[in-house]
Parts: C-alpha cells; sequence; structure tokens
C-alpha cells in the first residue's frame, strides 16, 4: 500500500507533500506524488518529473523524512476541471493507496458557489480517505 499525494503547482502542494510524507512514515509505506499534466510530451514530462522532484525532496527535509520511499506519477489529463479531476481519481484507484492527500486554497463565496475544483470533484467522488490540507491564511 502507499500514501498517494496530489499534486499541483501551488503553494497548498508544498504542505500536502508535506503531510503526505508524514502520513506515509507513520503508515510505513511508500510516497506516491500523482501530478496531472495536459500531455505526456517527452520533454515537458521530463522536466515537470524533476521540478517535482526538487518539490518532493525539498519536503521531505522539511519534515526531516529524506530517507522516505517516494516515487513520482505523471498522468495526462487535459487541463479542465473535470478531466483534471477524471485523471486524477483513475491513477489514484489504479494506485490503491490508503490515503489520498491533496491541498487545497482558499476560495471566496462566490467562486465556491459558481466554480468548480479539482479538490472539491475529488473529496466528492474518491473511493478512499481523503486528506485535504490548506493553505495559512
Amino acid at each position: 500500500m502507499s500514501v498517494a499525494v496530489a499534486h499541483h503547482t501551488r503553494s497548498s502542494s508544498a504542505l500536502a507533500l508535506e503531510e503526505g510524507a508524514r502520513q506515509a512514515a507513520y503508515r510505513g509505506t511508500e510516497l506516491v506524488v500523482v501530478h496531472v499534466v495536459e500531455s505526456l510530451d517527452n520533454d515537458i514530462a521530463e522536466a515537470n518529473r524533476a521540478g517535482i522532484s526538487d518539490a518532493v525532496e525539498k519536503a521531505l527535509r522539511a519534515v526531516d523524512l529524506p530517507d522516505l520511499r517516494w516515487d513520482v506519477r505523471l498522468v495526462a489529463g487535459g487541463h479542465e476541471v473535470t478531466d483534471v479531476s477524471a485523471a486524477l481519481l483513475k491513477e489514484v484507484a489504479e494506485l490503491g493507496p490508503d490515503l489520498l492527500v491533496i491541498g487545497a486554497r482558499r476560495r471566496s463565496p462566490v467562486g465556491k458557489a459558481f466554480l468548480g475544483s479539482v479538490t472539491q470533484n475529488v473529496i466528492l467522488d474518491a473511493e478512499i480517505p481523503v486528506l485535504v490540507v490548506k493553505s495559512p491564511r
């Protein structure tokens, strides 16, 4: 088993990576970072993988778990909220982790009412427990 972290390039992702690492260490399992991209073009994919790897290593150092086993999964999923959510949930279902950790950013009441979010879709549709990590104010 494993702990999966839904990764995105925003500040809440660093917090999600750190909490995902803590959860993986607590459970004695590996960390799997899932990042959805528009396409898996080789050059772009390798650049994404390198950047994500740096972020994971930084998060592991921040929580004093530099030896934790981890992996990065890049998944093609488009850029629309529903496409990204579906791609993320499909990959998570295939991985079969014990827990999914995802970051959340603060949104205005109007944004909550009229605009969907990947985090919201994942919380509602995931078949496994989801731990949401919010950015501080």
